[in-house]
């Protein structure tokens, strides 16, 4: 299925349009109600049970699995009092990730790896509302790598339950980079395995497409964790009410994540650049010897083509054509010559 692309210019903010491709057969809503004394998780949460994020002692996240009904998702971001602009950067799949700032609430949303066992690396766009007291994420599909943040909120293990929703926010980013961390050592291992070429071996055009592929995701990798830093690095420049002093910390680390994770993708390139440049010189390699030997033979049999020429001639008052051990004389001279010419190049290892 291809995805829809939009024109902005003809594009009215009140009509959002999906642009992405239906995975799930229905969108599913999960709700999570917490404090550090209360835990409540409702799986099967539906439209019709959201009455709002009225109590200021717990906090609030809400999940939802697929986009693909814009109009449950226009009414229950409407609900929550989400911006038009934002409710179309929910369900436009293809724009390049973004942060926007609203009065009560923030839009930030990204590109996701999604560990595949493959050879193509799959991508889906999460997109995080963050309020005073909740956070609201959306996801293209089901995925299993927040399940240990919500075994984290039901067993109270770590400070999910004590704080508020930025440092949710910030442990879901956490997870989303730790499949980037996954997918490039996985990309890594894939190149350790593409080996180094043989210099004695022509190496065939398949290698190229391969160097290409991997060039490829690498680029992918990078294009998508750039607007995570950017996104941290304003966090780190400016001041946000949303994001408590104490939890700035966190935001830092990753910053530091998303540089180990460049500094991986540059790492993988610069091997990756070798080995195409390594791919060039041994086909120019392969192809001074083919030349070289062809001017070798070339060489030797220039002299014996013009000895050929002459006594090919149709002159009568030729000698030698008469001569008894002309034929053979002939061809002592021929060998003579092409043994005196292997010699000559063998001697200069011109081959």
């Amino acid at each position: 299925m291809v995805n829809k692309l939009l024109n902005r210019k003809k594009l009215n903010p009140l009509v959002p349009i999906f642009t992405g491709n239906r995975y799930e057969e229905e969108v599913s809503i999960q709700l999570f109600t917490y404090n550090n004394d209360r835990y409540v998780e409702d799986p099967l949460f539906s439209e019709d049970k959201f009455t709002g994020f009225t109590d200021q002692k717990s906090q609030y996240w809400l999940n939802f699995h697929g986009l693909h009904d814009v109009e449950l998702i226009k009414r229950m971001c409407q609900k929550l009092g989400i911006h038009n602009l934002a409710i179309q950067d929910i369900l436009d799949t293809n724009q390049r990730p973004k942060f926007q700032e609203y009065d009560d609430h923030w839009f930030f949303s990204l590109k996701s790896i999604l560990p595949s066992c493959g050879s193509e690396i799959e991508s889906e766009q999460i997109s995080f509302i963050l309020g005073r007291n909740f956070l609201v994420s959306f996801q293209e599909r089901k995925a299993d790598y927040f399940e240990h943040l919500r075994h984290r909120l039901r067993e109270k293990v770590g400070l999910l339950r004590e704080r508020g929703p930025d440092l949710l926010l910030y442990s879901l980013l956490e997870s989303i980079l730790d499949n980037y961390f996954k997918t490039i050592d996985s990309v890594d291992k894939q190149v350790d395995e593409f080996g180094f070429i043989d210099m004695d071996v022509d190496p065939s055009p398949n290698v190229l497409r391969s160097i290409e592929h991997f060039k490829r995701q690498i680029h992918l990798i990078k294009k998508t964790i750039s607007p995570i830093k950017e996104f941290v690095a304003k966090i780190e420049r400016e001041e946000y009410d949303l994001i408590s002093h104490q939890h700035i910390k966190y935001y830092y680390e990753l910053k530091d994540l998303c540089l180990t994770l460049l500094d991986n993708c540059d790492s993988i390139e610069v091997r990756l650049e070798s080995s195409t440049n390594l791919f060039f010189s041994v086909q120019g390699h392969r192809m001074n010897q083919v030349m070289k030997t062809l001017t070798v033979v070339a060489t030797i049999f220039i002299p014996l083509t013009f000895i050929a020429g002459i006594y090919g001639m149709n002159f009568t008052n030729m000698p030698e054509l008469t001569w008894k051990w002309g034929y053979f004389a002939l061809w002592l001279t021929i060998l003579a010559i092409f043994g005196f010419m292997l010699f000559y190049f063998r001697k200069k290892r011109w081959f």
